[in-house]
């Protein structure tokens, strides 16, 4: 996927997105605008279309069969169901974090340098630009002081906490415009959930965060803006201080004061 200026500020947009599993439409006329260097909160009751939604930014839905999409996503102001975008290319630049860690069965070191494998075809790669490549991704998830010396352990002897940072940490050498995060900490205690959200605070403006999440303490925490969608619709997008003081719809409001979900 060829990197572009972001139109306007913005790293995603959607216009009449809509979706059906078969014959059950799980998102309608989706219509959302998600600022470049933020991270974006997806809140609502189990069901609503959050991860759904998350998932059709790296067109990762599409691996079932009975899934029908319409509308338009455009991501730095492309339109990723164009016939020339690669898949491939598309999720080097979209990276995805899932609810429960899920490092690679191999080492630290692999896992990191996996993606540029793939990407750069085995063999084509200098070992001294992996092993940079390695040391600035554990840097930026702020694990190479624990790991330097174990990057040959295997990823998935590791703490839950850092399987997780080194999820964030192996999407990095990809240099991803976009990463959508799939309930990030809801695997973690509540030590390690602050690791994570300041992680995600201190990679903001070098990348574009959305995060689905049903915890409303931590999308006050971590983002500027939020989403809130009931039934497969957008009901409300603000800025989150906006949101969470003086929701502009009443179902907003029912939900963040607990009367709803």
């Amino acid at each position: 996927m060829t990197t572009l200026a972001p139109p306007a500020g913005y790293s995603i947009q959607t216009r009449d997105l809509s979706l059906w599993y078969g014959d059950f439409q799980a998102l309608k006329n989706v219509g959302v605008d998600i600022r470049q260097g933020q991270i974006t909160s997806l809140i609502g009751p189990s069901g609503c279309g959050k991860t759904t939604l998350l998932r059709c930014f790296n067109r990762i839905n599409e691996r079932y069969g009975y899934v029908r999409t319409t509308g338009e996503i455009r991501i730095l102001g492309q339109n990723i169901y164009a016939p020339e975008v690669s898949l491939i290319e598309l999720r080097r630049g979209v990276g995805m974090v899932f609810q429960r860690p899920n490092p690679l069965p191999i080492s630290v070191y692999e896992n990191i340098v996996f993606g540029l494998r793939v990407h750069s075809g085995l063999g084509r790669l200098r070992k001294a630009d992996m092993d940079e490549a390695v040391e600035k991704a554990l840097v930026e998830v702020s694990l190479w002081d624990d790991l330097k010396d174990r990057l040959r352990v295997r990823a998935t002897s590791l703490q839950l906490d850092q399987q997780q940072k080194l999820c964030i940490a192996r999407l990095l050498p990809l240099k991803p415009q976009v990463i959508l995060m799939d309930e990030p900490c809801s695997a973690l205690d509540s030590e390690a959930t602050l690791g994570i959200e300041e992680l995600m605070v201190s990679l903001a403006g070098r990348y574009t965060f959305l995060i689905v999440t049903h915890n409303m303490a931590q999308a006050r925490r971590v983002s500027q803006e939020c989403i809130y969608m009931l039934l497969g619709e957008v009901v409300e997008h603000s800025r989150t201080d906006q949101m969470f003081v003086t929701p502009a719809d009443p179902r907003t409001a029912d939900y963040i004061e607990g009367r709803y979900g």
